[in-house]
């Protein structure tokens, strides 16, 4: 899709709303910029918790599992310290 937006005052970009609709972006939504050539790209920062429900498992844990290794961890760093 193609359409024509708006520089405002103090450069503030304005694409068209269809534009905004096709991203998915809202008011307040994290957005990156860059620079290719001369072409402004314009891509959304996904939140953390989309990334990590659509990214593709590649390790299972569970609670106690991830309790008793963070209680290591810890011990280790103090253990380190003394």
């Amino acid at each position: 899709m193609q359409a024509v937006g708006k520089v405002g005052k103090r450069l503030t970009l304005y694409p068209p709303k269809e534009l905004m609709n096709q991203l998915g972006l809202k008011e307040g939504y994290n957005i990156v910029f860059r620079v290719e050539d001369d072409r402004l790209i314009v891509e959304k920062v996904k939140d953390p918790w989309t990334l990590a429900l659509q990214t593709r498992k590649w390790a299972e844990t569970t609670v106690e599992e991830f309790e008793r290794e963070s209680e290591e961890l810890q011990e280790e760093y103090t253990s380190e310290k003394d």
